[in-house]
């Protein structure tokens, strides 16, 4: 079983930057795309960024310039480098990997940005 692991959450100021990552274990086989995603309570949950296994990257409009999605595919890990955050950015983010047929997710690293 594949397990994915979160870490690098916290509290930062406006303007501030964070680097959030994502760990898989467990019995890997292929990782496919992977993507991050955040969560306001009470919100659906909306997609932020995606890489395909070549390195092809996607964000979304409201990161776009400000956040960059990376991946170690020899270490089956992935990191979002976030800059130059904004209250608006606060969230719970989760990663997701698609391993094989599966869709798997991390528990959620909360991410808080406030003075």
């Amino acid at each position: 079983q594949v397990q994915l692991v979160e870490s690098g959450g916290g509290l930062v100021q406006p303007g501030g930057s964070l680097r959030l990552t994502c760990a898989a274990s467990g019995t890997i086989f292929m990782i496919y795309a992977m993507a991050w995603y955040r969560q306001v309570p009470g919100t659906q949950r909306e997609w932020v960024a995606d890489i395909t296994s070549g390195g092809t990257t996607n964000y979304s409009d409201s990161v776009k310039g400000r956040f960059t999605i990376s991946r170690d595919n020899a270490k089956n890990t992935m990191a979002l480098q976030m800059t130059t955050l904004k209250p608006e950015d606060t969230a719970v983010y989760y990663c997701y990997m698609r391993h094989g047929s599966s869709d798997l997710w991390g528990q959620g690293t909360p991410v808080t940005v406030s003075s």
